[in-house]
């Protein structure tokens, strides 16, 4: 598995402190990434603090701070869903990340290191993994995962933020309205921006991100879907 910094970047997007709610936004979060909740699950808030030995307090303030990012809705009288991003909301989410990754690609081409590039294989040989095991959610948590180590390598930390935001939102949007399931992120996209890397070709690196993103906007299938969902404590307590 490739080294794990996210910690510390998903602490400032949930502006949580460390401790139980925080925890609970992360495994909430990790199963969202992977798929193993869908958009439009209930998460109830009973549930959720049975399956975690958690409080409604503390699971409310977790479902709070995920609702902040986008990742679940609050409805009066209704309680807490994964949020089911809309085909509107999916074009400007894609549209966000093709205007500021390639940026960030170009940023990351110049600041990189032998030792950033090994966290990006490190991504990508897992991803790889996954996709052998037949792990389709985990392989698309790491293609996504590989997205915000670039950003972080860039050294812009309001841009890494955005993206880090807008991944987890893409997650959703993934889950609903994919037409390749099988190529979410296609490797040889991620292979040549790891060329381009490694020969600090920030030209190549922007273009190739721009190329890529165009793609993944064009395997939306962005018609309404109807979902079907698990039991949300078979689904976390796997996690």
């Amino acid at each position: 598995m490739p080294e794990r910094k996210d910690a510390h970047h998903l602490h400032d997007l949930f502006q949580l402190p460390p401790g139980r709610t925080l925890d609970i936004c992360l495994k909430i979060h990790a199963a969202i990434l992977e798929h193993r909740l869908a958009p439009g699950t209930k998460l109830s808030e009973d549930e959720v603090g049975e399956i975690y030995g958690a409080s409604r307090t503390v699971v409310r303030a977790a479902l709070q701070a995920l609702a902040h990012t986008g990742l679940v809705t609050i409805e009066k009288n209704r309680g807490a869903f994964v949020a089911k991003p809309s085909i509107r909301e999916a074009h400007e989410i894609f549209e966000a990340r093709a205007l500021i990754e390639p940026r960030v690609a170009r940023m990351t081409a110049k600041a990189i290191t032998e030792n950033d590039l090994a966290r990006l294989q490190a991504h990508i040989d897992a991803e790889h993994q996954a996709l052998h095991d037949g792990d389709m959610g985990k392989a698309l948590s790491l293609s996504g995962a590989f997205h915000t180590t670039i950003a972080d390598i860039a050294g812009q930390q309001v841009l890494a933020h955005m993206v880090r935001s807008l991944i987890s939102r893409s997650s959703l949007i993934i889950s609903m309205y994919w037409k390749r399931p099988d190529t979410a992120c296609e490797s040889h996209s991620h292979h040549a921006l790891m060329k381009a890397f490694a020969e600090h070709d920030s030209d190549a690196a922007e273009e190739i991100q721009k190329s890529h993103l165009i793609d993944l906007h064009s395997g939306l299938n962005l018609v309404e879907v109807r979902q079907q969902h698990d039991s949300l404590k078979d689904i976390l307590r796997t996690g």
